[in-house]
């Protein structure tokens, strides 16, 4: 047989039919990004068909099993988006046209993504109008339960808008920067250092003001701040129907819309509300309230990933509303997923480095170095790494993100990163485990491993890595340190005496008692706080033939 009189091979694609659809079943309900686009374009449909002046009746159930496969008007929310009013007959004209467009529609299996549509057309982007891509699935986001007014008409298209005309990224926002407590000088310092000359330092906390790229660059480079909120609104309440009336009468549609998660918490000084929840609901109400009446649909609230986080702060006599704009908290910088008994946060750490004056071309010790933060985060500043270059920002989900700002602020970040270190950073710990924790998480801080030497060791046998430098650590107290205590301090303050003149010691405890079992003086006391816990950062100065 000849090639020519083989059988060709075709592809023939089996259409469903009517027949095939079950009249008794209900209507597929469909969900996801997909399901969104389809129920935007019903509501266009809806808003650009012309009023008749004579409703016809309902549809009935068998009629509406007739109609083809995928041209149901029922969206992920039932009947809510289907519109009663006859369609007006097309036109011979008219149909030719519309049978001559090409089919927008996905095909089947296909995704589809505002992302997609960038890469298609470049120039089409906005970067006051899109959002970033998730790095959350579909699947991890709750499902919004029904709402009884939910049946009110919304405005076509999608509801990821523009801000107003009026609303500019150059204006100048007041922003709080709340800090561990104990760190508020040491922020000040850090911001007027990166620029902020009008950081005050306040209690918690420094404010200060900034347009929308210092709030970008305050969240990428601040190492002792927790987070960085802007202040919308800020007013005398004296119940919670003025604390309603403020939240209402606040711009939430410029910062995020009804397509975005949700969540609120309050937190007070002083304040004669009775129940900081009821203030919470009533703040959450009127921000769904003014989205409703602004864009025709309320948000979801989402209390473990939302996109957008609103802080109310009350005290004696007014009520104040940020907007968050760091999401997750500042310290954790994306590179610690391995930790000791007792860990430091990272910002914690960094305070630790800068109140002991540590120079970042010293050489630096960690005798009881556990997981590494001190260590990391001593390499981090040494290098210039800003902290937030690896992680993501709730900044980044808000409507007036600019992506374009964002990427030029972290290429020029990166651009600015030493390339190695001028002094060794050393590590030690008795053990083995905890060490191997501390080479993963400096793995995942993007530092190589001749960055910061880890190594088994014992405190009492640690020999100085330099005639002269810095040993600033978090040890072990109560019961994570066996045996005798009032011996092991007597034996390790002997050691360093002995071994470390010349060097600055800050040790860092939440047992007071810790100079005195030392038989040191400490040069300076600093209060601090470990979360919840109150604790010292103890300085020791050790001089040759003495100590003090």
């Amino acid at each position: 047989m000849s090639e020519q009189d083989k059988p060709k091979k075709t592809l023939s694609l089996k259409k469903t039919t009517t027949a095939d659809v079950d009249p008794a079943a209900p209507p597929k309900l469909r969900s996801g990004a997909r399901a969104k686009v389809a129920l935007n374009r019903l509501r266009q449909q809806a808003a650009d068909a012309p009023a008749q002046e004579e409703p016809t009746r309902p549809t009935s159930r068998s009629a509406a099993s007739k109609r083809p496969a995928g041209r149901s008007n029922s969206g992920p929310q039932g009947d809510r988006g289907r519109s009663d009013r006859p369609r007006r007959p097309a036109a011979a004209g008219e149909q030719r046209d519309r049978s001559e467009r090409p089919n927008r529609r996905p095909t089947e299996g296909a995704s589809f993504s505002r992302n997609d549509r960038n890469k298609e057309h470049p120039q089409r982007r906005s970067v006051a109008y899109d959002a970033p891509a998730r790095t959350r699935n579909d699947d991890e986001r709750p499902t919004r339960r029904p709402h009884p007014r939910d049946d009110a008409p919304r405005s076509g298209g999608s509801f990821r808008r523009k801000p107003e005309s009026g609303f500019s990224t150059t204006q100048q926002f007041p922003v709080f920067a709340p800090c561990p407590q104990g760190m508020e000088e040491v922020l000040e310092a850090e911001l007027q250092a990166l620029g902020y000359e009008n950081a005050k330092m306040g209690k918690g906390g420094c404010h200060f003001t900034t347009d929308w790229q210092g709030v970008l660059k305050a969240n990428l480079y601040s190492r002792i701040a927790t987070r960085i909120l802007i202040q919308l609104a800020k007013a005398p309440v004296h119940n919670e129907d003025d604390i309603y009336a403020l939240a209402h009468a606040t711009p939430w549609e410029q910062w995020f819309g009804p397509d975005d998660t949700l969540r609120v918490d309050t937190s007070a000084i002083r304040s004669p509300m009775q129940s900081l929840q009821f203030c919470n609901l009533r703040t959450k109400d009127a921000i769904c309230d003014r989205l409703r009446e602004r864009e025709g649909a309320r948000p979801s609230i989402d209390t473990v990933r939302p996109d957008a986080k609103v802080h109310l702060f009350l005290d004696a006599t007014s009520a104040t509303l940020y907007l968050d704009t760091s999401g997750e908290s500042l310290f954790k910088r994306g590179w610690r997923h391995n930790k000791g008994e007792a860990p430091l946060r990272e910002n914690l750490a960094a305070g630790l480095l800068a109140l002991s004056d540590w120079d970042p071309s010293a050489p630096l010790m960690d005798p009881f170095c556990g997981s590494g933060t001190i260590l990391i985060e001593a390499a981090w500043i040494a290098l210039g790494a800003p902290p937030g270059i690896w992680r993501p920002f709730h900044f980044e989900r808000l409507r007036i993100h600019d992506d374009r700002m964002w990427r030029d602020l972290k290429e020029d970040a990166r651009s600015r990163i030493a390339p190695k270190l001028e002094a060794p950073l050393v590590g030690y710990d008795l053990d083995p485990a905890v060490i191997d924790a501390a080479k993963r998480n400096l793995e995942r801080a993007h530092l190589t491993p001749d960055t910061v030497r880890f190594e088994v060791g014992n405190a009492l046998e640690a020999l100085p890595i330099a005639e002269e430098g810095w040993l600033i650590s978090n040890p072990p107290y109560g019961e994570r340190l066996k045996g005798n205590q009032e011996a092991f301090w007597r034996d390790w303050s002997a050691w360093l005496k002995q071994h470390y003149a010349g060097w600055n010691i800050n040790v860092i405890t939440s047992d007071l008692t810790l100079p005195n079992q030392m038989r040191l003086k400490p040069k300076r006391r600093i209060p601090l706080y470990n979360g919840s816990l109150e604790c010292r950062l103890f300085s020791f100065e050790m001089v040759a033939a003495g100590y003090r």
